[in-house]
């Protein structure tokens, strides 16, 4: 018992050292902190509409953090029930913005319906359920496009009706064109185009890969877009099975000099939206190279929270996960001295 105590306070001690919080329940639903979102999806929860209304005025053409913010709270309507947007509706019956949050609503109810696991595993009915309700979506979101012409996040959302009904390349790709017209580095919306290119959906891994090489190279410092490679790699070599590669092939200087591009983007991106979801990544990538103290860096930043972030959401269990390999990164931070 004794020993227990010790190592116990011995762990602590190393918490406040590298400023990590003690293991303690993780928020699931965000990559990282953000009062204000928290508050507007508590009140969301509780009824109220107006936080939410003000949340996306107030973003205004900053289009990542608009749909940032879409993202959250048709996700939230989708899971947690959409009484505040059915008032806001009533309210506002003309807002784009309700408008928006309710063609996304759709698209999350669709996915919701289909389920996580592989295709193998989802039955007819689920499918069809699915395939029902991103149909629905695309006129949904559709509709919020005309009511704000200028705005791509309609765009951004349809990507994952293109993904899941299997849109021909050359609707893709005039979809692709009316994003980028008008946000050609929208962080949200090349992470869907991503997992589209992916071999699991509708491309292959080199089809990924150049994706993702491709958009790094064009984006202006602090889109975070130098993140996309990494992922790329994860899913086409580490995806569900990470835990057999040797060590060494997280370490060869091609993947060291992505992770290094993608740190130096974090630090041109302060109060990008997306960053935590991003410092998530890296953190990872930085434990895998042994490059603990770094590590431990980029986990400072988002500790408690793990909210849909890379890799820690393709796990059976993310949470234990993240506390495994945040626990193991601080320990490495301490007796590796990197």
């Amino acid at each position: 018992m004794l020993v227990l105590i010790a190592l116990g306070s011995l762990a602590a001690l190393v918490w406040i050292r590298y400023g990590l919080l003690p293991l303690r329940p993780l928020n699931s639903r965000l990559a990282g902190p953000d009062p204000l979102l928290e508050r507007t999806l508590k009140a969301a929860v509780a009824g109220e509409w107006k936080p939410a209304a003000q949340l996306l005025t107030d973003a205004g053409k900053d289009w990542d953090r608009r749909d940032y913010y879409v993202q959250h709270l048709s996700r939230s309507a989708a899971w947690d029930g959409a009484a505040w947007l059915d008032t806001w509706d009533t309210a506002r019956p003309q807002d784009p913005d309700v408008a928006l949050i309710r063609a996304c609503t759709q698209v999350e109810l669709a996915w919701k319906a289909r389920g996580a696991r592989r295709a193998s595993a989802t039955s007819e009915a689920q499918f069809e359920a699915f395939h029902q309700a991103l149909g629905d979506a695309r006129y949904d979101l559709a509709h919020a496009a005309d009511l704000n012409p200028e705005d791509p996040t309609p765009h951004s959302k349809e990507i994952w009706v293109a993904l899941g009904l299997g849109y021909s390349p050359d609707m893709t790709r005039a979809l692709w064109d009316r994003m980028t017209e008008r946000a050609p580095h929208l962080m949200a919306a090349h992470h869907g185009m991503l997992q589209y290119r992916s071999r699991k959906w509708r491309g292959s891994h080199t089809e990924a890969r150049e994706f993702a090489a491709r958009a790094a190279q064009d984006a202006p410092p602090g889109s975070l877009l130098t993140v996309l490679p990494l992922v790329a790699w994860y899913e086409e070599f580490a995806c569900f099975a990470e835990e057999r590669l040797h060590p060494e092939v997280f370490r060869t200087p091609h993947l060291i000099a992505l992770v290094d591009a993608a740190i130096e983007d974090a630090e041109a991106a302060d109060g990008h939206p997306e960053l935590p979801w991003m410092r998530h990544v890296l953190g990872y990538f930085l434990y895998r190279q042994g490059r603990y103290r770094a590590a431990v860096a980029q986990f400072r930043h988002v500790d408690g929270y793990i909210g849909a972030a890379l890799p820690w959401r393709y796990s059976a269990f993310p949470k234990l996960h993240y506390r495994l390999v945040r626990t193991r990164t601080m320990w490495g931070a301490l007796l590796r001295r990197r």
